[in-house]
C-alpha cells in the first residue's frame, strides 16, 4: 500500500551535492528557505547540464496496454509479457503499474522490481502493492517508470517523456541530487520572449524553454513558467519556474 508520510521530511543532502548513493527516495520534495521547491532525482545516462530543462524517462509505447494473465486478489507479482522492447532490470523500480480495461480499471499499483527482460518475452514483476481487484486476460495492463528515476535533458520538438523541473547544477550521470520545481531559477531559453511572457518546453533547442507562441501550441505544450526577464536566445534567463 502507498506509505503516507508527513512534512517536514529531514533533509540529508544538500544542493549542489551529485551523490553516487542514494540519501532520499527518489521525488522527496524540499523547500529552500526563500520558499522555493526543488524535487530527489536520479539522473539518466548523462550528465545534467545547469539550466536545462528536463523531462522523465521516455515512455515506453509498447510496455502499455499489454494483456496480462489471471491474477488473483492479494498476489504481489505476476508473469507479465511486454510488447517488442526489451528492458533493464529494475527499469520500472518504484515506477507504477496500471490498469485500463475492465477488470480492474483504473487501478494504479507500486511495481517493487524485476529482472532485465527481452523483447515481447515474459518476465516476473514485483509488487509493492497486492492487487486489489482480480486481473483477467480481458484486463490491460501497463508500466510507467517513476519520472524522478532517470531525468534526462528535455529534446528538441517532441518530449519523450513528461516536464520534471530546471536543473541547477550538475548531476553526474547516474547519480542523485535536487531539481527545481517552483521558484525563480536560470533557465535554457530559445528565442526571445518578453518579460512576464510564458514559456513551454519542448522547442527549438534541447534542454531550453521557449514562448507559447500560439493556441495551437498548448495542445503539447508543457509549461515550464514565466519570464522574469527580457529573454535572450541561447542565454539562460531568470524564469519563474512553476512545475510542480
Amino acid at each position: 500500500m502507498a506509505q503516507f508520510i508527513g512534512l517536514p521530511v529531514a533533509i540529508g543532502q544538500a544542493d549542489f551535492v551529485s551523490s553516487s548513493t542514494a540519501v532520499h527516495a527518489i521525488g522527496t520534495r524540499a523547500i529552500s528557505k526563500d520558499g522555493r521547491k526543488f524535487v530527489y532525482v536520479k539522473a539518466g545516462a548523462a550528465d545534467l547540464v545547469a539550466g536545462n530543462v528536463l523531462q522523465s524517462p521516455a515512455i515506453v509505447a509498447l510496455h502499455l496496454a499489454n494483456t496480462p494473465p489471471a491474477v488473483a486478489i492479494g498476489d504481489t507479482s505476476f508473469s507479465y509479457t511486454p510488447g517488442a522492447t526489451l528492458g533493464t532490470v529494475d527499469q520500472y523500480a518504484d515506477g507504477f503499474l496500471q490498469v485500463d480495461t475492465t477488470p480492474g480499471n483504473g487501478y494504479t499499483y507500486v511495481i517493487d522490481g524485476h529482472a532485465a527482460f527481452a523483447s515481447a518475452t515474459a518476465f516476473t514483476l514485483r509488487l509493492k502493492d497486492p492487487i486489489q481487484v482480480a486481473l483477467t486476460t480481458s484486463s490491460r495492463v501497463g508500466l510507467i517508470a517513476n519520472q524522478y528515476n532517470g531525468v534526462i535533458q528535455m529534446p528538441v520538438t517532441t518530449a519523450t517523456g513528461a516536464l520534471v523541473g530546471i536543473a541547477t547544477y550538475v548531476i553526474v550521470a547516474s547519480q542523485y541530487g535536487w531539481i527545481a520545481t517552483s521558484g525563480t531559477f536560470s533557465t535554457l531559453i530559445a528565442g526571445t520572449p518578453a518579460l512576464g511572457a510564458m514559456v513551454m518546453a519542448p522547442g527549438a533547442v534541447a534542454g531550453a524553454a521557449e514562448v507559447v507562441v500560439a493556441v495551437g501550441t498548448l495542445i503539447v505544450a508543457q509549461i515550464v513558467g514565466h519570464m522574469a526577464q527580457v529573454g535572450v536566445a541561447g542565454k539562460n534567463n531568470f524564469v519563474h519556474v512553476r512545475i510542480s
